[in-house]
């Protein structure tokens, strides 16, 4: 079963989402300890404050005798215990029942002592001394053991707030090193197979043949990627239509000049058959010889001619051999003879040796698609020029070029208006045309450039340090690399 991309980003956000919440819970609970806690000292700081008011009206009522602050210290002796009764279950809560019961008979005794000091007639001086030194002294323990009450529980709330804090620090630090990491996860299996279904695309913008390999087993990758794949069969079926309907519009237009090319031997032929067959009888052998020769001569150029036009009509693999330059280059001229007006003048400096390993009909179709180009800039008058020399990677070419070892590098130079600044970055784009609508379909340099690179060639286009449009080609020369050759 293949897995599945939403769920992964699924689990990721329930996962996220349970941590935040389990800790969200966390802090909820914590907080609701830490409210009981504050509850709970309210009614240690009451204690402590009842124990405070019952030593300050003690005081007041050694000082000045008077009946009302020992009503007053009875009163809060009173709350005291309804104090001590009404909150011992909190009092255990804190841990202090021990404190608290000894409180009681603290409470007890310093009420008993109060008591036995009111009676105590005021003339028995040494009796009441002997007895508001005990009633001091239970006052003072009684304070003691509130204020023990109040500081263990300032120490509890404390070690709680600790306990608290660190543990949150450790949640919250888990959580975001946990979200890290879930990132991570989803960076590999969601970021990483989408950057090199980028990468692959963009390989194959760069003139990459294959198809689009599946990044991850994610079905939604997947479909994605078959879709793509799908659209790039279709597309390349359709460039392949396109291509074929841009190679019989090149036919069209070397038909003409095919035409003048098999005029010339077709009217030696019929011219040598006529004066055959005037002096048939009466004739002279050796003459008669000479005009069959000149007929088989003729007849063999016109043959070769209609094969090169059935060759380069002709659809099938791509085929290298080793094709002379210059032989090609006059060939496709023939062919384009009538389309090349008389002020167009063509300079051809190619070795009459220079070959290559090439295939000749995908060549022969780029040098076409050059040559035509150049001979429409020119728009009637100008000058055309083709060179070709074999170089080496040590030669600097205008464009980047991975191409390494001896190449034969061609060059067709104009003399026309050039190549507009604008133009230049997308003039090999498919279907970009700077002509007038119904005059070509910007097909014919996107051919020359696939022809180019299923070469494993380099191709540069420009302008020439006088004007007019310049194209280098450069192709492997596979046999030259054994030689060492240079520019």
């Amino acid at each position: 079963m293949l897995s599945s991309l939403q769920n992964k980003l699924t689990f990721g956000y329930l996962l996220v989402a349970a941590l935040t919440l389990a800790v969200s819970l966390y802090t909820f609970e914590e907080i609701r300890v830490l409210e009981q806690r504050v509850l709970l000292g309210e009614r240690v700081t009451e204690l402590f404050d009842t124990t405070m008011e019952i030593r300050r009206f003690e005081r007041n009522y050694f000082l000045h005798q008077q009946d009302s602050d020992r009503l007053e210290n009875a009163r809060y002796l009173d709350q005291l215990r309804q104090l001590l009764d009404k909150a011992e279950a909190d009092f255990i809560r804190l841990g202090i029942s021990d404190g608290v019961a000894s409180l009681r008979n603290d409470v007890a005794a310093y009420d008993r002592l109060m008591w036995q000091y009111e009676t105590t007639g005021r003339f028995d001086r040494a009796q009441r001394a002997t007895l508001e030194e005990g009633i001091r002294a239970m006052g003072k323990r009684i304070v003691g053991v509130a204020e023990n009450a109040a500081g263990s529980e300032r120490n509890q709330v404390r070690a709680l707030l600790a306990r608290f804090r660190l543990i949150l620090v450790v949640a919250i630090v888990g959580l975001a090193l946990l979200m890290i990491a879930i990132g991570q996860g989803l960076s590999r299996r969601v970021v990483q197979p989408l950057k090199r279904m980028e990468e692959g695309v963009e390989a194959i913008l760069r003139g990459k043949r294959d198809v689009l390999p599946a990044p991850s087993e994610d079905r939604e990758l997947i479909a994605v990627v078959g879709a793509f794949n799908e659209l790039l069969r279709e597309l390349e079926q359709r460039q392949r239509h396109l291509l074929r309907a841009e190679k019989l519009a090149s036919l069209g237009t070397m038909l003409s000049g095919v035409a003048h090319e098999l005029n010339n031997p077709l009217s030696n032929i019929w011219s040598s058959c006529q004066i055959l067959l005037e002096e048939l009888e009466e004739g002279d052998f050796a003459e008669q010889r000479k005009l069959l020769m000149q007929i088989d001569g003729q007849s063999e150029r016109a043959r070769n001619i209609v094969r090169s036009l059935l060759d380069f009509a002709r659809d099938r693999p791509f085929r290298t051999q080793r094709v002379l330059l210059l032989e090609l280059v006059k060939e496709t001229l023939s062919f384009l003879k009538a389309e090349v007006p008389t002020g167009v003048r063509v300079d051809i400096d190619i070795a009459a040796d220079l070959d290559l390993p090439a295939d000749r009909q995908r060549l022969q179709q780029a040098c076409l698609n050059l040559i035509k180009n150049a001979v429409q800039a020119l728009d009637g008058a100008g000058r055309l020029s083709i060179a070709a020399r074999r170089v080496s990677d040590a030669v600097p070419f205008p464009a980047a070029c991975p191409l390494r070892g001896a190449a034969v590098e061609m060059v067709f130079r104009d003399s026309g208006p050039g190549i507009p600044p604008e133009v230049l970055p997308r003039i090999f784009d498919p279907f970009y045309t700077t002509k007038d609508v119904g005059h070509g379909m910007g097909l014919g340099l996107f051919i020359v450039y696939e022809v180019v690179d299923e070469h494993g060639g380099c191709i540069a286009a420009g302008n020439g340090p006088e004007g007019g449009a310049l194209f280098r080609l450069r192709l492997p020369d596979a046999a030259m690399e054994t030689t060492g050759a240079t520019a």
